[in-house]
């Protein structure tokens, strides 16, 4: 292999290569560098409950209600996601159409053969700055399709999505409260402290109400199968009470053939 065709990942600043050298390397040097791209960053200070709660149940819903319908979307949560050249980022919840759903330890957008196709942000405390000004510009710069930020604080959801042609994102407008995904087929909107998918005006559960509704079901069920069984015992005591009724009443019969019996004989 020629040295220009060797690349090495800075530690201080990972990237993967331009696609053009990509193009260059051979299918092992494309394997090293791939493993040699960290897959856990810190980009950001942690910011508690509020800032992971939102994406991880937003994460469990959407994951949830892609398995039922069976279409193939890969979800994930701040995944190092490396475009060719560029800085790695890790958006807090990332979607991407028409891929196998397998565990990544990296999205990189060259081996993959796509970039990701939707980004969503959970701002809280220390990057509004990041989540609303900067990444508005630079993940329309990479050809992210969809891009959403919930402002956990202030309780406000923000969109924007790329046009055909364009290389900056145009606002999406909320029509009743709600903001329309082409990437999910979704609407997003903010309730209390989260925001929540919708299809159509069918609310997507997260785990927990999953979890409830399965509970819920089963206890439902389990009274249906109470009460059957209830009904069956109830009539298994009743045809055994007719049957007795029945014996006696068969008995009675008998006794009162033999007293006939018994009165012809005496009057003869």
């Amino acid at each position: 292999m020629s040295a220009p065709d060797r690349y090495e990942v800075d530690p201080n600043d990972p990237r993967a290569p331009s696609m053009e050298m990509w193009e260059r390397l051979p299918p092992s040097e494309r394997r090293r560098i791939i493993a040699a791209l960290p897959s856990e960053l810190e980009l950001a200070p942690p910011e508690g409950d509020p800032h992971r709660l939102p994406k991880q149940r937003a994460l469990g819903a959407l994951d949830a209600f892609f398995r039922s319908t069976g279409r193939r979307v890969y979800l994930s949560s701040e995944l190092p996601v490396y475009y060719p050249g560029e800085r790695v980022i890790a958006p807090d919840l990332i979607a991407v159409l028409d891929v196998e759903s397998h565990e990544r330890d990296r999205w990189v957008v060259a081996a993959e053969g796509k970039g990701i196709d939707l980004a969503v942000e959970v701002t809280y405390e220390g990057s509004r700055k990041k989540d609303l000004e900067e990444n508005v510009i630079r993940f329309a710069r990479l050809g992210i399709p969809e891009y959403f930020v919930f402002d956990r604080r202030d309780r406000r959801l923000y969109g924007w999505r790329l046009q055909p042609g364009n290389s900056s994102y145009v606002p999406i407008v909320p029509q009743q409260g709600r903001w329309a995904s082409s990437v999910l087929g979704l609407e997003l909107a903010v309730e209390d402290d989260r925001f929540r998918f919708f299809a159509g005006s069918a609310l997507v559960l997260e785990a927990d109400e999953l979890l409830a509704r399965a509970n819920s079901l089963v206890d439902d069920l389990q009274n249906r199968l109470d009460e059957s069984q209830r009904r069956v015992e109830e009539e298994a005591r009743r045809a055994e009470e007719e049957a007795r009724r029945a014996k006696v009443a068969e008995q009675r019969v008998q006794e009162l053939e033999a007293e006939l019996q018994r009165l012809k004989k005496e009057r003869s």
